[in-house]
């Protein structure tokens, strides 16, 4: 039994969720159970210069110094917070903040040699924030960090990145299941009944989208920075969708585009909204109409990348991250993804909330310890499957 933690802060920059949870097992015997979990936000400062970089801003080498050093402090001291009370750590597995993503791409026909059938590569890069070696300085414990990064080496996207963690948690004998996650971008991840021998090859999954980032922009312009998110959905219950524009908005290249495939804020961020806004200005629609229509894209756009890219769909789909806790869109995804049970993690023992923290603290383990890689190929890409992260020591 080891006692590890994970902490991670996704695209919304909602703050630094952590999870202090026990592991044991290896993969399709994994166990864990969270001990603690908590979400520490950022100082508005903070918060505010990462959305910031995340749409763009430029920053000198010292600034991005001074904020990488800043990051890491933070997430030292959800670290250190969250074991108070608590059994002692053991290592920590961090994501950090993710502030540039850029997935590989390839253009066929155009090689620089000019030989038909050829392409053009630009290589991946994504970095996220929160440098491990400050972190286990800071706290005295083994941190495995800049998990993105061996995955995009081997011609990955780099995400998602928690397919394997979720078949090991997640998996059933009987029921095809997607695990849906929704924080500032939507992921899923699709597992087939383990009763078929060759249920793990046909794992597959990808970024669906925009999750809770259009939402919660929307909400702080309505507003007025009153509101970070809308709460259980009231606000978009109060409304009605406008599916003309959905069905507009979901002519987007994105969408269509086959797996694998990531995206993040640099697409579905502040210019995005704003172009949303621009087409929706025929339709004279009010703010609750408005955050109506943009969670009815959250859950056209998820239905769109199953009926695209799986050849059935499954019989669960199980949510977590913040966007489970939103009851509207919850109630829309069942009415876009019928006859499947939309359920949340928590339903079936796993919680939804701390569910990506709680992986982040599996990859951890499995690279300090087991040296098990922590990717699958099929899900971002990677020419091969390889252990995630590097290793800090205190």
């Amino acid at each position: 039994m080891t006692v590890a933690i994970g902490l991670i802060s996704g695209t919304s920059v909602d703050g630094i969720d952590a999870a202090l949870v026990e592991i044991s097992g290896s993969e399709v015997d994994l166990e864990v159970q969270l001990i603690a979990g908590e979400i520490y936000p950022y100082p508005d400062s903070l918060r505010a210069q990462i959305l910031a970089v995340g749409e763009g801003k430029a920053l000198s080498m010292a600034e991005l110094a001074e904020l990488d050093d800043a990051i890491a402090v933070q997430f030292a001291l959800a670290a250190q917070t969250l074991q108070m009370g608590h059994p002692p750590a053991e290592l920590i597995g961090s994501h950090g903040q993710t502030v540039f993503h850029r997935p590989p791409s390839f253009k066929k026909g155009s090689g620089g040699k000019g030989e038909e059938g050829s392409q053009d590569v630009q290589l991946g890069y994504t970095l996220q924030l929160g440098r491990g070696d400050a972190i286990a300085h800071l706290t005295g414990l083994p941190v495995v960090s800049n998990l993105r990064a061996a995955d995009i080496a081997a011609g990955g996207q780099g995400a998602p990145l928690v397919s394997r963690v979720d078949a090991c948690l997640l998996g059933h004998p009987k029921r095809d299941r997607c695990i849906q996650n929704l924080g500032g971008i939507g992921n899923f991840t699709y597992i087939p009944a383990r009763k078929s021998t060759d249920w793990e090859e046909k794992i597959c999954g990808c970024d669906t989208g925009p999750g809770n980032m259009l939402l919660d922009l929307a909400v702080q312009e309505l507003t007025q920075g009153q509101e970070q998110y809308d709460r259980d959905g009231c606000l978009a219950a109060r409304g009605t969708p406008c599916l003309e524009l959905v069905n507009c908005w979901l002519e987007q290249d994105y969408f269509h585009q086959p797996p694998p495939k990531s995206t993040g804020r640099e697409l579905f961020g502040q210019a995005y909204l704003q172009q949303c806004q621009k087409d929706a200005t025929v339709y004279q629609l009010n703010g609750v109409d408005w955050l109506s229509t943009l969670t009815e894209l959250t859950a056209a756009s998820i239905a769109t990348s199953y009926d695209s890219f799986l050849q059935r769909r499954p019989d669960e789909v199980l949510l977590c991250g913040g966007g489970s806790q939103n009851s509207y869109l919850k109630e829309r995804l069942q009415r876009w993804l019928e006859p499947a049970a939309v359920l949340t993690t928590d339903e079936v023992g796993l919680s939804s909330q701390f569910k990506e923290a709680i992986a982040f603290a599996v990859l951890g383990y499995w690279r300090l310890l087991t040296a098990l890689p922590g990717n699958l190929p099929q899900v971002t890409g990677a020419r091969r499957a390889v252990p995630l992260g590097e290793i800090y020591r205190p």
